[in-house]
């Protein structure tokens, strides 16, 4: 998050725009809301923050300072805060407006308390050209572009308002000036997979883990979109164990990969049942497969219940697995694991 600018900054260049209001009178309104946001936001309680540095946007602008920095540090603030769609709305007119958030930054070190404070360059340069012996350290530097926050956020936020195609059109508008942008990437590929293209969004996954083999994330991603397809199910086994040999407590690799390795059981169970007593040969083929994807889900069912011993789900399939290998004594076990977690859940 971008560390916002120092109040005093605005009260010491006040002066120099404001032509509609008493100097005083407009300077007493800067500082009273300016402390307020910066108290507010340094107090992480965002929402009273966001509308008061819209107050002084608007309030600098009417003046003769259209500093869309305000503006920018409201839509973080909203953003900080939740409110969406206060958010989206801000990121989206300043991404229009063509602000990228660079400035200026004329800086002085007090004498007296040794802090460095942003001054109006005018006010800058003339106590730096009289020798002002109340500052010291006169420096000009240049702040930062903000443009990629700016998409990278807004792409967040529209994804999780589920806005997915204006997140995708977004986020292709964004690298297109920002082509190496390693966050707009990973978007790309959460946006194409929201939006249904999952082909792209497959060549999306391959393309990051090229550039990053070691990306626990995208290695699950790909294997649950792997895990969808019968014919590459065991590229899917072979992502999600790469996964968690990158995370090892990432609970969701575990869990699809104990399913992916059973694979769709009831049908399994179906295909038996519709050949049990026309074809005893054919059942029995089917039986001792299925069995074999149990006894190989073993180890991975066992795994996940140690990262995860108080997921009834965990705990359910790992007792239907000890049921199928017929181990008794841990399916007593686990039947009982389950009871104390359901009771435990009412």
């Amino acid at each position: 998050m971008k560390k916002l600018i120092l109040s005093v900054a605005i009260t010491l260049s006040a002066l120099a725009f404001a032509q509609k209001q008493d100097p005083k009178e407009l300077n007493a309104k800067i500082e009273q809301s300016s402390k307020i946001a910066y108290d507010a936001y340094n107090s992480k309680n965002y929402s009273v923050a966001a509308p008061k540095f819209i107050e002084l946007y608007k309030l600098l602008k009417e003046n003769g300072n259209d500093d869309k920095i305000y503006m920018y540090y409201a839509g973080v603030s909203y953003a900080m805060a939740n409110n969406v769609d206060e958010a989206i709305t801000i990121y989206t007119e300043l991404l229009n407006s063509g602000f990228t958030g660079v400035q200026t930054q004329y800086t002085a070190k007090e004498a007296k308390t040794g802090q460095v404070v942003s001054l109006n360059k005018d006010i800058w340069e003339t106590l730096k050209k009289t020798a002002s012996k109340d500052y010291t350290d006169y420096k000009v530097e240049q702040t930062k572009s903000v443009e990629p926050d700016l998409y990278e956020t807004l792409s967040t936020l529209l994804l999780n308002a589920k806005k997915n195609d204006e997140a995708l059109a977004l986020i292709e508008k964004g690298l297109s000036k920002y082509p190496n942008n390693a966050k707009l990437k990973e978007y790309q590929g959460s946006a194409l997979y929201a939006t249904g293209k999952t082909d792209q969004f497959l060549a999306n996954l391959k393309e990051q883990l090229a550039k990053n083999p070691n990306d626990a994330t995208n290695w699950y991603n790909l294997g649950v979109l792997q895990s969808k397809n019968e014919a590459t199910q065991a590229d899917a086994i072979a992502s999600f164990s790469k996964a968690l040999e990158l995370k090892p407590n990432l609970t969701s690799a575990h869990q699809n990969l104990v399913y992916t390795v059973i694979g769709d059981d009831t049908k399994a169970v179906n295909d038996i049942n519709a050949v049990r007593k026309t074809d005893s040969d054919k059942a029995t083929q089917l039986i001792e497969a299925r069995k074999e994807r149990f006894a190989k889900a073993l180890p991975y069912a066992e795994k996940w219940y140690q990262v995860e011993p108080t997921n009834i789900d965990a705990v359910t399939v790992l007792k239907e697995i000890y049921a199928m290998m017929k181990n008794q004594p841990k399916v007593a076990e686990m039947k009982a694991k389950e009871a104390a977690l359901q009771s435990s859940a009412k």
